[in-house]
């Protein structure tokens, strides 16, 4: 067991330029962040990113973003390197889960502390397969879906979509995420299959390559095309990051189709009642720190 933190030690909420710390913690232990995540994550719940103090030094972190009246999610869960060991980290975990009250809380966790999070009430009910490598380019079959950029007019169809796919409404989120500057480095993309919305997908160019996600598809044919319409965002010779839910066959297969390698997992886990999700359609989460 941690022990009390030592005196000096304060939790406090953060604004996104006290937070990029943590964001820096996060590339140093190789989670390989956006180069512009704060500004959309912020924009999901601007109170849930917290800063653990000690003696007004930051060292510690935890993000609990509150989704709709009855979700929330947990990331960034950090200590420094240099402040372990000292009950920062429990003390941190404490005001988050504080901060969520009785809401259902999910969590993408390292497969090492999933014990550590089950003494918490979290239940397991999945993995989550990173997959990372230079994509191969590939010829697809003839189907009616069609991709192309996403525009103001698309906002309603994709809001839609995301709210069945990841459980909870997110507004605020996917207008920050959406629609971002091009300064942002992400982009998103919309499929249509005979004229209906049938899936959308983000890439955004991180501290090393790119990562997609969400990808989010009705269909195969669906997220095959927009995964290959988003590695042609890329620069040529970069690297792809998706996270792929276990449970999802297909989406399994069209990764390593695509040329791309398992190099990690995390345990997809639940405190509270866990959403029923369509994973058949989760071809890509969003971000282990959001959900």
């Amino acid at each position: 067991m941690d022990p009390e933190p030592q005196g000096g030690f304060r939790v406090r909420s953060a604004t996104p330029e006290a937070f990029a710390v943590a964001k820096g913690w996060a590339r140093d232990e190789g989670w390989n962040p956006g180069i512009a995540d704060l500004e959309a994550f912020f924009a999901a719940d601007t109170s849930g990113f917290l800063l653990g103090y000690a003696n007004d030094r930051p060292v510690s972190s935890i993000s609990v973003v509150k989704y709709g009246e009855t979700q929330g999610f947990l990331g960034f869960y950090i200590v420094h390197p240099d402040a372990r060991g000292k009950g920062f980290g429990m003390a941190t975990w404490s005001a988050g889960m504080a901060y969520l009250g009785k809401r259902t809380v999910g969590l993408d966790g390292v497969v090492a502390q999933q014990e550590n999070y089950t003494k918490s009430g979290f239940q397991l009910v999945g993995r989550n397969i990173r997959f990372t490598g230079v994509p191969i380019p590939t010829e697809l079959p003839g189907s009616a879906v069609t991709v192309e950029a996403a525009l103001d007019q698309h906002a309603g169809q994709i809001e839609t979509l995301d709210r069945v796919c990841f459980g909870s409404p997110r507004p605020g989120f996917l207008k920050a995420w959406i629609y971002a500057a091009s300064e942002a480095g992400r982009k998103t993309l919309v499929a249509f299959d005979s004229g209906a919305l049938s899936g959308y997908a983000t890439i955004r160019k991180c501290v090393e390559g790119y990562k997609i996600g969400p990808l989010f598809a009705q269909t195969r044919h669906a997220a095959e095309a927009l995964l290959k319409a988003c590695c042609a965002e890329a620069e040529r010779g970069a690297s792809i990051t998706l996270d792929v839910p276990e449970t999802n066959n297909q989406a399994m297969g069209m990764a390593q189709s695509a040329g791309l390698t398992p190099v990690f997992e995390t345990a997809r886990m639940y405190r509270g009642s866990a959403p029923e999700l369509p994973w058949a359609s989760i071809y890509g989460v969003t971000s282990f720190e959001l959900g």
